[in-house]
């Protein structure tokens, strides 16, 4: 089992050579880390970037992954996995990649991903960003990280590799009849936040579902990732929100905005509703 916590660790590949005559299929082996993970299941997030990673290597080019489709199989155990690429299209501005993500015999994550280039510096046409009139480029003094003595701690193992700031406020059930919104403050230990750490934190936030009294595991079931833009070097914003928690299944949306306020991911999951 790997001991490092680094997020660009984690995201390590190695290629293996010879898997297939064929230029447009290609594997790779890794880790799936013990330190990215939500109590023992592996966490969605670090799953989503590792086939991003794979299909982005698979590639080549340069290109990055603007939109990432994954459906959850079943929860892997940390340990090692293999990662199968095929190449679906290569084209002029836009390719596409499947990716499998398998551990023994089993898959355990299916992703489809389109692979272009984000959004350049230029302004947008037009944008309407939830993030910026609510939370500041950096977190608020006093708001502890997720770490020793904070109610997260031992859950949240991914803190062991990156600084998560949960606005506590924002986490419990919702009293006044709206809808949750929960906000937190990520950015990786040792290292600035890449393309493959903004698809993660896609993912970061506690289930909606802490607002309904409901906060046991919550499968991610299928998650859609956009990459806008390539994150600036400081803390990311995240803010989470759902339109529905129905008796079964909930969505959840996350924005990711960087510290130039610019959204650089955007997501929306459909997930199992935890047990009482």
């Amino acid at each position: 089992m790997t001991s490092s916590t680094l997020f660009t660790d984690a995201m390590t590949l190695v290629r293996i050579d010879g898997h297939d005559d064929s230029d447009d299929v290609a594997s790779f082996t890794g880790e799936l880390n013990e330190h990215w993970t939500i109590g023992p299941k592996v966490h969605g997030g670090a799953m989503l970037a590792l086939c991003a990673n794979a299909a982005r290597t698979a590639h080549g080019g340069g290109l990055q992954p603007v939109a990432v489709s994954a459906s959850y199989l079943w929860a892997p155990d940390p340990g090692p996995m293999q990662l199968v690429t095929t190449i679906r299209k290569r084209g002029r501005r836009v390719s596409l990649v499947d990716v499998e993500l398998n551990q023994g015999e089993r898959t355990a994550v299916r992703a489809a991903i389109t692979l272009s280039e984000p959004e350049h510096q230029a302004p947008p046409l037009l944008s309407f960003n939830p993030v910026v009139p609510l939370m500041t480029p950096e977190p608020p003094p006093g708001l502890e990280p997720i770490g020793p003595g904070h109610p997260m701690e031992h859950i949240v193992h991914l803190a062991h590799g990156c600084d998560i700031r949960p606005a506590l406020t924002t986490l419990g059930p919702r009293t006044d009849g709206g809808p949750p919104v929960i906000e937190m403050w990520v950015r990786p230990k040792d290292a600035a936040p890449d393309v493959l750490f903004a698809l993660l934190c896609g993912d970061v936030s506690a289930p909606v579902t802490f607002a309904v009294n409901r906060n046991g595991w919550a499968p991610t079931v299928q998650l859609t990732a956009y990459l806008r833009a390539i994150p600036a070097d400081g803390w990311l914003r995240v803010i989470c929100s759902c339109v529905q928690i129905g008796q079964d299944w909930f969505d959840e949306d996350h924005t990711v905005v960087d510290c130039e306020g610019r959204i650089v991911v955007q997501t929306r999951q459909l997930a199992m509703v935890p047990a009482r």
